[in-house]
């Protein structure tokens, strides 16, 4: 149940965000809100703007990824409350920017942060990465005890 609460919050929470960064502000249109820095992006690449107008392409990838993930929650080889934290925030943020790029042909991104300009779902992203390795890192542990 709580890979489901955090993958459904993640995916509202994103797009959410989004739309009302589309409707309310222009393209680069910088803003401050809550002191975090602000600005209107729209990517038609991945990460970084790299290769920029293959968005279908990687929503594909977003799509397989998500099959991926779904596949190894089935297996019940690994379970428990962080694993399933983890691929919640990681299949939130594949499916959140998956969307956009199947839909719009881009990705809207709007906190500025070093290395370039993020959205929510990137973010969910980075969050499931760092909760994947201290799972992984947990279970070293513990078949090696």
């Amino acid at each position: 149940m709580l890979f489901y609460v955090i993958t459904i919050f993640v995916i509202l929470m994103d797009q959410l965000s989004k739309y009302l960064i589309r409707i309310y502000f222009d393209i680069n249109e910088e803003f401050t809100w809550l002191g975090i820095e602000l600005t209107h992006i729209e990517n038609s690449g991945m990460a970084g703007g790299l290769f920029p107008g293959h968005a279908r392409l990687f929503g594909l990838g977003a799509v397989l990824f998500v099959i991926g993930v779904l596949y190894i929650r089935r297996t019940g080889e690994m379970n428990g409350a962080l694993i399933d934290s983890s691929f919640g925030f990681l299949v939130g943020g594949g499916i959140g920017n998956g969307i956009d790029r199947l839909l719009f042909g881009q990705v809207t991104d709007f906190i500025i942060r070093s290395g370039g300009v993020l959205n929510l779902a990137d973010h969910a992203i980075e969050i499931g990465v760092i909760l994947l390795i201290i799972y992984v890192v947990v279970s070293w542990i513990k078949n090696k005890l």
